[in-house]
């Protein structure tokens, strides 16, 4: 089982978006600072989150979350939030 999730930066509001197999460990990570990507923009916080069966499914969602129809779609989540 894999996770697809994204984070909301409470530093500036940008969005994030991963993949793992073990989301608690992950985010944990992403809010040490362990991840360069991340590091600066800390503290990370849930924004969606969505379990899928194999690591391809996983990898085909991530690219969708990471287009610009699925960056709009995490800005309406995040904008229902506020």
């Amino acid at each position: 089982m894999y996770t697809v999730y994204s984070l909301i930066s409470q530093k500036d509001g940008r969005i994030y978006v991963g993949i793992t197999s073990d989301f608690e460990r992950r985010i944990k990570e992403h809010n040490a600072g362990k991840t360069r990507s991340t590091k600066g923009f800390r503290p990370w916080q849930l924004l969606c989150l969505q379990s899928v069966e194999s690591r391809i499914a996983a990898r085909e969602l991530e690219k969708k979350w990471k287009s610009g129809a699925g960056k709009e779609y995490l800005k309406l989540i995040k904008l229902e939030r506020l």
